[in-house]
């Protein structure tokens, strides 16, 4: 028997949604929980494990800590913004637990194992990048030393073990669908714009685009893309409809869903027998026989970054794709009638308070369904943090949240204050939600969804969050005017 395994995706802030799927870890705005994808694969290929999925089971920190005592071997998916909150609650487990071995995953721990086991001692070793099979051989009782990509200590150094190759196999992984219904709730999983309840799932790994900010295909699932047969992939969504037969929405949370026509195309075909429900990631250089194909065969909604208005800024950050193709990509989809989520981002490289009101004039003109707008956030491992570490444009000692792991600003340029982008973000909703057609458009779906009460309690959290904001800009604005002049930009 392998080491009786814990697979944690562990207790944070408030509605954090912070590992194991989450590409852009933060509290969210109004309550969302992607799924543990990541862990959900080698919880699948050991007996005897679990996968504990605390934030949206809202189990806490002391429970987790009394479940891990029954655990041999403890894997925690940790995140930039969670990293010291899980490095406390890993000591903890270790207190209350001495004999459990524990090896963190995700992001941080690739992109500095250093870092991660100078800092954290109970740590026995750490992942870089995909981890699937090196935790699998650790629980099977493989020796360190031989384990393709980890870091650990040894002879009172850290050694690094030679990279893994990636898994090419995609086929001969388990199905997550498979340990959702052994282990989690998926009533308990909420994303505003898609259906509830709903189950995400990857039909690929990894990301051929260079976006600069992103961070998964620069610290975890590479720029390699790998694919499943899409036999595989309609044959688990055929198990998944008789495991979960009152979700009402299927997710593909891919890094690009539908980057090759050829194979997105074929997939549809299998799909669409299968009469369900489902939505993607798309990029907006996918053409319009492609996204009538994913209509036809069940795609309801798209979530699409957008990032950018501004043409400048799409170079800037190797977006790969143009205005006027956004502009096209939208009217096809309104025309098709697929519904799209669109992602927007402040203070990416080259922003200026024009660019801003560039984006916001953009985004109004594409009139999505729904929108997000996010902070720029340079996480560690990323092409944009070496930018701006190298240009001086971190402050706030580069935190990216607070205290209740909400984003905070951390990323400014000349001309253009890190209050006035925080400002912005508002702004931005304001304008674009305040519309009398956009407004009734979201309420008027809710009342087909019969999902009123869900847009209640997103509206209440969402406005009550935007006062914290704009409390938190007030007295930024007014600390900066009480200080003495000093040089902009200095930190970093």
């Amino acid at each position: 028997m392998p080491l009786k395994t814990l697979f944690l995706n562990p207790p944070s802030f408030e509605n954090f949604d912070g590992g194991a799927s989450s590409r852009w870890p933060a509290t969210r705005e109004i309550e969302s929980y992607w799924y543990p994808v990541w862990l959900a694969y080698p919880a699948g290929m050991l007996e005897g494990s679990r996968l504990l999925d605390a934030p949206p089971h809202h189990v806490s920190a002391p429970e987790t800590i009394e479940i891990a005592k029954d655990y041999e071997f403890l894997v925690l998916f940790t995140s930039t913004p969670g990293w010291t909150g899980d490095q406390k609650l890993a000591e903890a487990i270790k207190n209350a637990n001495p004999k459990i071995r524990i090896a963190f995953v995700g992001p941080p721990v690739t992109t500095s194992p250093d870092k991660a086991l100078n800092e954290c001692p109970v740590i026995d070793f750490v992942c870089r990048r995909e981890f699937d099979f090196s935790v699998v051989e650790y629980a099977n009782g493989k020796p360190l030393d031989e384990i393709l990509g980890i870091s650990y200590r040894k002879d009172g150094a850290i050694a690094h073990n030679p990279d893994r190759p990636q898994v090419e196999d995609l086929d001969a992984m388990p199905w997550v669908t498979d340990i959702y219904h052994r282990d989690m709730d998926v009533t308990k999983y909420n994303v505003p714009f898609l259906l509830h309840p709903y189950v995400s799932l990857y039909s690929t790994r990894g990301c051929p685009a260079q976006c600069t900010f992103c961070l998964w295909p620069q610290t975890l699932s590479g720029h390699a893309w790998r694919k499943r047969s899409t036999d595989d992939v309609a044959a688990e969504m055929a198990h998944a409809k008789e495991l979960f037969p009152h979700v009402k929405e299927y997710f593909f949370d891919d890094d690009t869903f539908n980057i090759q026509k050829a194979r997105t195309v074929e997939l549809c075909a299998k799909l669409k027998p299968l009469g369900l429900t489902w939505s993607c990631t798309s990029r907006v250089t996918t053409d319009r026989e492609t996204l009538k194909a994913m209509r036809e065969a069940g795609c309801r909604l798209l979530i699409v970054g957008f990032e950018s208005g501004d043409p400048q800024i799409l170079k800037n950050i190797k977006k790969g794709a143009t205005v006027e193709r956004a502009r096209d990509f939208a009217k096809d989809c309104h025309d098709l009638g697929l519904t799209i989520h669109g992602d927007f981002i402040l203070g990416l490289p080259g922003e200026t308070k024009e660019s801003i009101r560039n984006t916001i004039n953009f985004a109004k003109g594409l009139d999505v369904e729904t929108i997000q707008v996010s902070i720029a956030h340079a996480y560690p491992g990323t092409e944009f943090y070496d930018f701006a570490k190298e240009n001086g444009f971190i402050v706030n000692n580069g935190q990216m949240v607070d205290e209740q792991g909400h984003q905070l600003a951390h990323i400014e340029y000349p001309g253009l204050p890190k209050e006035y982008v925080l400002e912005m973000v508002h702004r931005f909703y304001d304008e674009y939600y305040f519309r009398p057609k956009a407004a009734w458009r979201v309420v008027s779906k809710a009342i087909i969804n019969r999902d009123v009460p869900r847009l209640y309690q997103e509206a209440k959290s969402f406005l009550k969050l935007r006062s914290q904001r704009n409390k938190l800009v007030k007295q930024s604005k007014a600390q900066k005017a009480s200080e003495p002049a000093a040089t902009v930009n200095a930190g970093a």
